[in-house]
């Protein structure tokens, strides 16, 4: 009898600590969580996926039907929360967080210790690259972050680095805008090769803002496909190799004295041009102030003769008699 007792008592001892105080648990702020039953995740009722989630706009067609996770009941911030024995509660921290782009979290001592990441260029220039990547997971994706991956940090790093390394592969620098006329559509011309305007490591250092623009553009479907968000992604420096940092100085100076000597040229056309249209313009008001008073004449002698051949006649008689008093010499033909 005793033996039961004692086999009972146990067992409410073993079951108030396995479920009450084991069973208990809270989420901070910055956390949330996520519980599971025999290993399956609770799920919103209606079965909805992330594609009925606008994280999913970004998604390309043919990804929709890869990247389709169900939506997780999300347990938010607060506490006391009870689970049964049976059920797990994996918990997440949404804060942001700030890596190096170069880091491998596989191997730490890759890339020069997480510090400068390799990437080649369109002209075969083996240049290093240093910048910061902001992320942070996605609470409206956990199925993605918690169960679709089993190391997502490793799988979203690497994912962001591939996209970077193909663009600055093929990347080309912006067609030049050549302006014409004011009321006339400015053409673009294609920028000249790289064998004339020096190697394109010139052109990812002017354009480091739409470099990191473009990332961020490629970026916004991590949500859907990885669950984590990249709040921002800053590529701070392009270094080139050593060997050709002296030829890259002198190129940037002779392109630079070659732009401004362009300037000065296109400056000294424009303002030919200006001087040109503004000499045609006085040239032109001169002409219709010479002809004007022609037409207002021409326009009162016909009026005059309209009225009879007596009036203009007695017009013209008029008109000399002024210009005789004005003479001090008066010619006249004798008749025969």
């Amino acid at each position: 009898m005793e033996i039961l007792v004692g086999f009972f008592l146990g067992a409410f001892l073993w079951f108030l600590v396995r479920v009450v105080l084991f069973g208990i648990y809270t989420v901070d702020q910055n956390e949330r969580a996520v519980k599971t039953s025999f290993g399956r995740a609770e799920r919103l009722a209606g079965g909805k996926t992330t594609l009925d989630n606008p994280i999913a706009a970004h998604l390309r067609e043919e990804e929709r039907a890869r990247y389709c996770y169900p939506q997780l009941r999300v347990i938010p911030p607060g506490g006391p929360y009870f689970k049964m024995p049976w059920e797990k509660v994996h918990k997440v921290s949404i804060a942001t967080s700030t890596v190096n782009m170069a880091l491998d979290p596989e191997d730490p001592s890759a890339n020069e210790a997480g510090t400068r990441l390799e990437a080649v260029t369109k002209d075969q220039l083996n240049t290093g690259l240093t910048g910061q990547i902001r992320y942070r997971v996605s609470e409206n994706n956990l199925y993605a972050y918690l169960f679709g991956i089993k190391r997502p940090i490793v799988h979203v790093l690497g994912y962001f680095v591939s996209v970077l390394r193909q663009r600055i592969a093929n990347f080309e620098s912006k067609p030049v805008v050549i302006p014409g006329d004011p009321g006339a559509a400015q053409t673009a011309q294609p920028a000249a090769p790289a064998e004339m305007t020096g190697v394109s490591i010139n052109d990812l250092r002017k354009n480091l803002r739409d470099m990191n623009d473009f990332m961020e553009q490629e970026c916004r479907s991590t949500p859907a496909r990885y669950g984590v968000v990249f709040e921002a992604s800053l590529i701070t420096g392009i270094d080139p190799p050593a060997e050709v940092e002296s030829a890259l100085a002198a190129i940037n100076t002779a392109h630079n004295q070659v732009s401004s000597d362009i300037s000065l040229a296109q400056a000294a056309a424009d303002q030919k041009i200006v001087q040109s249209k503004r000499a045609v313009e006085i040239e032109t008001l001169r002409a219709q102030a010479e002809v004007e008073p022609l037409k207002l004449l021409a326009a009162e002698l016909a009026a005059l003769h309209e009225r009879g051949p007596a009036v203009l006649e007695a017009y013209l008689r008029n008109v000399r008699l002024k210009l005789y008093e004005k003479a001090g010499w008066i010619y006249l033909e004798a008749r025969k």
